[in-house]
């Protein structure tokens, strides 16, 4: 009995392991072939990658195209620097010279021999770079091997593009006839109209702390309630109303769409000149609003700033993404408006009646 039980066993000992043996067999079966399809997969999968890197390729490729311009700028230009371009600039245009001087181009050069610090700027450096202009060499010339100077060119061209070249005077005689004249140099205005007192320092980037912790992207102008706004630069008024952080303001963007000039905290029941609209096209020089202390309020129309000032801003913008963004890039104007103080523009303070 006990051999016929361990036949019965072994044969169903040769039964499994038959099973066994055939499951086995069946899946390496399946896995070659499935390896042999598979092979065939992955070129077909490496070619489609390879089309698909390439897509990647190109799509990194567009991307980075999108992605190339300028991001910040550190504009430290000193207001002595500013000076002493301006004057070469203009008086060369002016005079005749047969070398004409390009303010930005100076400054540029000037950049990359101080690594954009201004602080560091020597007089021979300019002198050299102009004896070398005199000797007939361009521009070109003499930076052509650095690197950085289209950089320093784009960004101070943003910044400075509007405010020196042709513009025109236009006149009223004393029989109501009116005429004009062309002329050249300084076309950018003061903020601050002319005959009407204030005062400032360099508060850029100090912390502000209403509604969120920031840094502060302007300049304030401390002044008298009612002093009159000036526009700086030709433009097209953007945005005209309130905001709970500017409270009354004006945006108005230059014409080459490279500057958008900001004055916030305008003036309580009377913050814009007569007629002004978003899209109406301003003037440099004109009067388009009034000093005041509004701001710091959801509410329209509050006084909720401690001290009468404008809040004076300009945004680079290198590229239409950088427009109400994150972003977007502010430049320091504190040197900018002691630039700006020769030239400023008349206007009439408001009526206290308002």
């Amino acid at each position: 009995m006990l051999f016929i039980k361990t036949i019965k066993i072994s044969k169903k000992i040769i039964i499994f392991t038959t099973i066994l043996i055939f499951l086995l067999a069946s899946i390496i079966l399946f896995y070659s072939f499935a390896n042999t399809d598979s092979s065939n997969n992955d070129n077909n999968l490496n070619i489609s990658d390879n089309s698909t890197n390439s897509h990647n390729s190109d799509e990194n490729d567009n991307s980075d195209k999108k992605n190339d311009f300028i991001k910040w700028v550190d504009f430290n230009v000193t207001y002595e620097l500013l000076d002493k371009t301006a004057k070469l600039d203009i008086d060369s245009h002016t005079q005749n010279s047969n070398i004409k001087y390009n303010w930005i181009e100076l400054l540029a050069y000037l950049a990359c021999k101080n690594g954009g610090n201004f602080k560091n700027f020597k007089q021979k450096d300019l002198d050299t770079l102009l004896s070398e202009l005199q000797k007939g060499k361009t521009i070109e010339d003499l930076t052509k091997n650095n690197k950085y100077y289209s950089y320093y060119y784009e960004s101070y061209s943003a910044a400075l593009g509007g405010f020196i070249g042709n513009y025109t005077v236009e006149t009223e005689l004393e029989d109501g006839t009116k005429t004009s004249e062309e002329k050249y140099g300084l076309k950018a205005f003061l903020p601050i109209a002319k005959n009407y007192a204030f005062s400032h320092y360099d508060d850029f980037g100090n912390s502000r702390s209403y509604g969120f912790k920031r840094t502060h992207l302007g300049n304030d102008l401390m002044g008298s309630i009612g002093t009159p706004i000036i526009a700086v630069e030709s433009g097209t008024i953007e945005h005209l109303g309130w905001n709970q952080y500017g409270g009354w303001r004006i945006g108005i963007r230059s014409f080459d769409k490279k500057r958008y000039y900001y004055y916030a905290h305008l003036r309580k029941n009377h913050p814009y000149a007569e007629g002004l609209e978003e899209g109406y096209t301003v003037k440099a020089g004109e009067i388009i609003g009034y000093l005041g202390m509004t701001g710091y309020s959801i509410k329209e129309n509050v006084n909720n700033i401690n001290v009468p000032h404008l809040h004076f801003g300009i945004q680079l913008v290198f590229d239409e993404s950088q427009i109400d963004s994150a972003n977007e890039v502010w430049i320091d104007v504190y040197n900018i408006i002691e630039f700006l103080k020769k030239n400023r523009s008349k206007g009439i303070k408001s009526d206290t009646s308002f």
